[in-house]
Parts: C-alpha cells; sequence; structure tokens
C-alpha cells in the first residue's frame, strides 16, 4: 500500500491491508494467497455471494450485446425488472439509478413534486429519525442529520428535520403545514441495527394518512431478501407510498431503484427528473438475474431457516460470554452484536482468523453474509467469532484476577 502522501485516490476511507484478488461465494482470496469468510457482503450489498454463475453469465452475456443507450430509448430490461418489482411488492412505478443515494434523491423529489402538483408547494420538509444515515450526497446527509457527515460541508440542506428515534409524541409535534413526508428506515443498519417495532410503523402509516403526508422506506440495505422477506415493511404489513432500495438489488452491480404507487409518482412527468446512466442495460440484467434466484419458490424461506441458526447461535454465545457481547440485534441476515468493548478492536480479531464483518453506530458489529450462505458456513463463522469472545474473555479473566 502506498503511504498516504504519495496515494493518488482521496484519502476518505480508512482502508484495511486487503488487497482482495478474487471471490468464490462467501469466500474473499487475496493477493497473499489469504482466504478470508467474507461477512461483511460488500456493505449488504453482495446478496448473493462473490462470482454467482447465474449472476456471471447475465452480465457477460448482455456484455456482449449491449451496455448502454441512455434513457432517451426504450430499454427492455428496465421494463421486465419494474414490472417484476411490482408485483412483489407495494408499487406501481419504479426508476432505476446508480445508487442508494440517488434512490433517495428520487424518493424526496418526488414526495416534493406529488404536493407540488396537489396545489401545496409548500409542503416541503421530511421528517426523518436520529442515527439514521440516508448517504452522502448533500440532500441525504442532511437528511440523516448526523453531525460527523454534515461538518465541513457549508449550511445543511434547507427542509429536513430529525426527531429522537422511538419519541412518537416528538414525531406527532413535528408535524407542520409544510410537512410532506416522513422518512424512515424498518431497521438502522449504520444507525446501529436499531429496528422500528411493527406497531410503530403501523402508527407511522396510519398517522401519514391521518395528516395527508407520506410514507417513504428507506430500504437500501434491508431490501430484497436481507431480513427473510423480499423488502422488510412486509414483517409489519405497513406499506410505504414511496421506498428506497439499493445495495443488494445489483448483486455487486451498482444500481438501486425508487418505487412508488401511482398516486405518489403522479409529480414525475417527463422533464422532471432524470438519470444517464441508471437503469443501463448491464444493470438491468443483473438485476433481473437476481430477481430470478431470491424470487424463486423457497429461497426467502430458507433465508429465514439460516439466520434464525445464526441468531440463535450468536445468542448462545451472549449467554456463555455475558462479559464480552452485551446484545444481539437484528431481522435476518442483517444480524449484529454488541460488545462491551470496543466493536473496531473485535472487528481486528476477526480479521486476524480470516473473517470479515463490518461496524455500525451505537458500538455494533454487523454481520452480512450471502443471502445463500450454507447452514455449515454460518457454524464456521460461529467457530471464529466464538475464538474471539473466548479470547477477550480470557484477557477480562486476567485483569481481573491481577
Amino acid at each position: 500500500m502506498l503511504p498516504h502522501d504519495d496515494n493518488p485516490l482521496f484519502a476518505t476511507f480508512a482502508r484495511a491491508e486487503i488487497r482482495v484478488e478474487r471471490g468464490e461465494g462467501v469466500w474473499l482470496h487475496t493477493s497473499d494467497g489469504r482466504k478470508f469468510l467474507d461477512f461483511t457482503g460488500g456493505i449488504a450489498v453482495n446478496s448473493l455471494g462473490h462470482a454467482h454463475p447465474h449472476l456471471v453469465r447475465a452480465i457477460t452475456e448482455q456484455a456482449a450485446k449491449l451496455w448502454h443507450v441512455s434513457n432517451l430509448f426504450e430499454i427492455p430490461g428496465q421494463e421486465r425488472l419494474a414490472e417484476r418489482l411490482v408485483e412483489a411488492s407495494f408499487a406501481d412505478k419504479a426508476f432505476f439509478t446508480n445508487s442508494g443515494a440517488e434512490a433517495l434523491e428520487c424518493a424526496i423529489k418526488t414526495a416534493r413534486r406529488y404536493h407540488y402538483v396537489n396545489g401545496q408547494p409548500e409542503r416541503y420538509r421530511i421528517l426523518t429519525f436520529e442515527g439514521a444515515f440516508h448517504g452522502r450526497t448533500l440532500a441525504t446527509i442532511a437528511a440523516g442529520g448526523q453531525k460527523k457527515y454534515l461538518e465541513g460541508f457549508g449550511p445543511k440542506v434547507e427542509g429536513f428535520d430529525q426527531v429522537a428515534f422511538g419519541d412518537h409524541e416528538a414525531l406527532s409535534a413535528a408535524i407542520t403545514d409544510e410537512t410532506a413526508a416522513i422518512l424512515v428506515e424498518p431497521i438502522q443498519g449504520e444507525g446501529g441495527i436499531r429496528a422500528v417495532p411493527d406497531v410503530c410503523l403501523k402508527g407511522l402509516r396510519d398517522l401519514c394518512d391521518e395528516k395527508g403526508i407520506l410514507l417513504i422506506y428507506d430500504e437500501v440495505q434491508t431490501g430484497v431478501g436481507r431480513t427473510g422477506t423480499f423488502f422488510a415493511y412486509e414483517h409489519s404489513g405497513a406499506e410505504p407510498d414511496i421506498l428506497a432500495s439499493a445495495k443488494g438489488i445489483g448483486g455487486g452491480f451498482p444500481m438501486g431503484v425508487c418505487l412508488a404507487t401511482a398516486e405518489a409518482a403522479k409529480g414525475m412527468t417527463p422533464g422532471t427528473h432524470g438519470t444517464t446512466f441508471g437503469g443501463n442495460p448491464l444493470a438491468m440484467a443483473v438485476g433481473n438475474a437476481v430477481l430470478d434466484i431470491v424470487l424463486a419458490d423457497g429461497f426467502l424461506a430458507e433465508v429465514r431457516r439460516t439466520a434464525l441458526l445464526f441468531k440463535q447461535s450468536l445468542a448462545s454465545l451472549q449467554d456463555r460470554y455475558p462479559d464480552v457481547i452485551e446484545a444481539v440485534r437484528g431481522e435476518g441476515l442483517l444480524i449484529g452484536i454488541k460488545p462491551r468493548g470496543p466493536n473496531a478492536a473485535f472487528i481486528e480479531a476477526l480479521r486476524g482468523r480470516e473473517m470479515l464483518a463490518a461496524p455500525a453506530g451505537d458500538n455494533v458489529i454487523r454481520f452480512l453474509p450471502p443471502l445463500n450462505v450454507t447452514p455449515a458456513e454460518v457454524r464456521e463463522a460461529m467457530d471464529r467469532i466464538e475464538s474471539v469472545a473466548a479470547d477477550f474473555s480470557g484477557r477480562l479473566s486476567e485483569s481481573t484476577a491481577a
């Protein structure tokens, strides 16, 4: 790795010194001969692992035909993917993007435009929740409201109001005649795998209906099977008006989508929004290939079975090492543990045992394996996690004895 001053890249990432050469399923192989068990999954992106044969065939075949034509022309793969997403969800309409942040930008614009065409242009403000993460654009860092992401980027983009996570009274009081929508992650991923209870999501749906505002879900991380259902909102049955998804929908290829009801999307007419690369033929081929597998009969049921094994195993580990593990969180294969010591130290120790995990807020460690991870691979992961927990517990016992 080049020294910081000599590296031509922006110094915006604190990268681990791991040079990946190739991947296969849940495994990553490095240029120096190491083999890592990958439970980071590109941060919930590699929904079917690395180099899945069906995805490889889809992108290879499409690459030999057509890469890009722009949205000046019809793209059959877009229509097919949109039809499948609509059939599998609450939505009537889809707009394809290159990333989750772009999908959120589309969702925000769709909500504002809805009220504009209804003759209420003053309704443009979006209510969000503390601890949320919605992306890195100027609008989405304003939506998230976290100081560490806003610092140094000039005045915060106007139009976003944060309320405390779980404070129902503050939420109701924050709704004004200028409020256009409520934006919420069913489960805060970056925020520490904090789930919004089903009853609260139902309450948000009722509140939006009562106030004449829209409900937007950020399912960039929770969507496309990650929680054991196609979208996380299905656990509660509280459907949104607009939903942004990305990450897993491309299985590793950069793409996202903004989904909406026909009513919510009625203001998005020709010329109101656009994208150069969004919905390109390569992305659509991969997205359709991902759905071939995720929407196949029995696939999500298997995800739920494997997720239950993993979560129960982590809960058992917590029972055996309560001095090391404070809590187990999550739904489906968006699972986390909260260690009593710094999460960075635990993650580093896992790397030493050639296993990868991702940090999250509130000192949580996220495990984001492929949706097709096997029970045997979960048991292999548990052996490595338990090895770290036992080591940390032993050190604590020695320090206490001393």
